[in-house]
């Protein structure tokens, strides 16, 4: 192969799920139908939020901003795939692929931090229930969720500008449906070493530190509940959650099974099929969980469809 700088490589090849022409339309009809579905379910819950004057609290203002990043999410690779399904074409070009990179790093960074902030909120409701409204006013709330974009923006960025620094040879395919960043880093055709050290450094950064937030926040709320001596209040406690319990071992199981998988099994074929859980599967079943199991969103949507 040409080997080139990235000037001079104009496109990308997306390998996809399967190269059986036979199960192209299958893929297509199935995606399109979990993006559809990921969208409405998130909109849904967005209207919801934004209608009902009785859930402008914290805790939703939360659940609203995570199915806007989820919509947004899912929308970063899964309307490129299925556009490729479509005209039978692999090719992403260069400047969209670092785009898909940036998106994808930052989407799936701010829906790590938004769990981290919800599990801060459901410590305050618990431990600290009579100064709940004081602690988290809209000023800390805005904030929270402010400083969250600003932390993925930098990243994200700073990824990219180190990607950009590397070249690649003519002709490349990334054995993925996405451009994942450790995929593509995986086949530059330059050395990769300080772009793999920042990758590891920050998947640590943003995975330690707000998983250690998290543990923390349900550490204090489970030393609160033992205190209590009320069972109705403790179920009142918990059932607040169930939800975001539900939503943190859907996104950090599916994320480290990916995770473990690839490193098992060294297979690029498998660890993009895997990928689909946490990129597709998690945004999806997130309305399911914060409607199914919350009487006030079920509520809120029956009188918004009413």
């Amino acid at each position: 192969m040409e080997a080139g700088n990235h000037t001079e490589v104009s496109e990308f090849l997306l390998l996809g799920l399967s190269e059986d022409p036979e199960l192209q339309p299958l893929l297509f009809g199935v995606f399109l139908s979990m993006y559809l579905v990921t969208v409405l379910g998130n909109l849904l819950i967005i209207l919801a939020i934004s209608s009902d004057s009785h859930l402008h609290t914290p805790m939703y203002f939360f659940i609203s901003n995570l199915s806007f990043i989820d919509i947004c999410f899912i929308s970063t690779t899964i309307p490129k795939m299925l556009v490729n399904i479509q005209v039978q074409n692999k090719d992403i070009s260069y400047i969209g692929c670092l785009t898909q990179v940036y998106f994808f790093i930052m989407f799936s960074g701010m829906d790590n931090f938004l769990l981290t902030v919800m599990a801060y909120d459901r410590f305050v409701a618990i431990c600290h229930p009579l100064h709940y409204m004081i602690i988290m006013n809209p000023r800390l709330c805005g904030l929270l969720v402010l400083m969250s974009w600003f932390i993925m923006f930098w990243v994200s960025l700073l990824h990219i500008l180190l990607l950009w620094q590397l070249t690649f040879c003519l002709g490349t395919e990334i054995p993925h449906f996405f451009c994942e960043l450790a995929q593509v880093l995986k086949v530059a055709c330059s050395d990769t070493f300080v772009n793999n050290i920042s990758l590891y450094v920050a998947t640590a950064l943003l995975g330690v530190f707000p998983l250690t937030g998290i543990l923390f926040s349900y550490s204090q709320i489970v030393s609160s509940l033992m205190r209590m001596s009320s069972a109705g209040g403790k179920y009142k406690a918990l059932s607040t959650c169930g939800s975001h319990l539900s939503a943190v071992l859907l996104f950090y199981g599916t994320s480290l099974g990916v995770y473990l998988g690839s490193t098992v099994t060294h297979s690029p074929k498998r660890s993009s099929v895997a990928s689909v859980m946490y990129t597709v599967v998690t945004p999806m079943l997130n309305p399911f969980i914060y409607s199914l199991r919350n009487k006030d969103v079920k509520g809120s949507l029956g009188r918004l469809f009413k």
